[in-house]
């Protein structure tokens, strides 16, 4: 029997390789995946705050992304779960998927047909699968690094995983898309905020550098996100402090550094501010408009006269 022969409509080639995983000490729970193939994050990474996690690839059965999940919520455990979806798959075979839950617990399955090289390794809170590899030395690579790099937070810590794989050839087609996805461990009502991190990258030539570029921005942009809660709250040298270390992050971004320079501002550090106001309106007009108006909204709280010299700048 071909790879081709069980497939339905609902199938897709996505052959790849991924890791799913917990951090025991925060719970968060992850999906880390690249492959040669258009947008891999949305069909082969599926979780869920206070549920789990789910892997699935190689010919792809979809609807096990959700099913799994809905299995978990049910009380199935991974092993259970896993039973259940590959119970009445004609495709089996030729399915490789991983389900973990939220106490570590994790099940993976490989096909007896998956297009070689195929496997995976089990290990403490975590599973490496990989199918259409260069070499059998992808795996257990990915679970050597993932192991390693145990001072990592999951989501960087899931990166170094997917690096190993690249290092000894990872798909041996080559690469296209990664994503990451991380969930938090325990349930939610606040759905907007499931799952925690959500990063794709659909198309790319080096697409797993710039996944490590995006979570890099991420975490910048988190730094950014409390130093606006900070403001909300009139807590202006938390602020001050939130801002500052996103701008020293990426110097060269202009909305970090604007803020960094309101928040100067608004702590009687005017000079400081004036330096990073000046470097900016030189390289885009329109923040010096904005910065006109935020007395408005009461972000920025300066006299009249500092505001003067702020808006003076060329």
């Amino acid at each position: 029997m071909s790879p081709i022969y069980n497939q339905t409509n609902n199938d897709t080639f996505v052959h790849t390789y991924s890791i799913v995983a917990r951090d025991p000490e925060t719970g968060e729970m992850g999906v880390g995946v690249q492959s040669h193939w258009f947008s891999v994050g949305s069909i082969v990474s599926w979780g869920e705050a206070g549920v789990g996690v789910v892997a699935t690839q190689s010919l792809v059965n979809k609807s096990f992304g959700l099913r799994g999940l809905d299995l978990l919520k049910q009380g199935k455990t991974p092993e259970e779960a896993i039973e259940e979806l590959l119970s009445d798959d004609e495709g089996k075979d030729v399915r490789q998927v991983a389900i973990l839950d939220t106490k570590g617990n994790v099940t993976t399955h490989t096909g007896s047909k998956c297009i070689k090289q195929a496997g995976h390794k089990v290990g403490d809170n975590f599973s490496v699968q990989a199918n259409m590899m260069l070499s059998d030395e992808v795996w257990p690579a990915m679970a050597t690094a993932f192991e390693k790099h145990n001072n990592f937070s999951l989501p960087e810590r899931i990166i170094k995983s997917l690096e190993a794989a690249e290092s000894v050839g990872g798909d041996i087609r080559g690469r296209q898309s990664a994503a990451l996805l991380v969930v938090v461990g325990d349930p939610t009502e606040k759905r907007w905020e499931d799952p925690y991190i959500d990063l794709r990258v659909e198309d790319h030539t080096e697409p797993l550098k710039e996944l490590n570029r995006l979570l890099k921005v991420f975490r910048a942009y988190e730094h950014m996100n409390n130093g606006d809660l900070a403001i909300e709250k009139g807590n202006m040298p938390k602020a001050l402090e939130e801002y500052d270390s996103a701008q020293k992050m990426f110097p060269e971004n202009l909305e970090m550094t604007f803020w960094t320079a309101v928040s100067l501002s608004n702590e009687n550090q005017l000079d400081k501010a004036l330096v990073l106001f000046k470097k900016i309106f030189k390289k885009d007009l329109n923040w010096r408009l904005l910065a006109e108006r935020l007395p408005h909204s009461e972000l920025l709280n300066v006299n009249e006269e500092d505001l003067k010299k702020i808006l003076s700048l060329k």
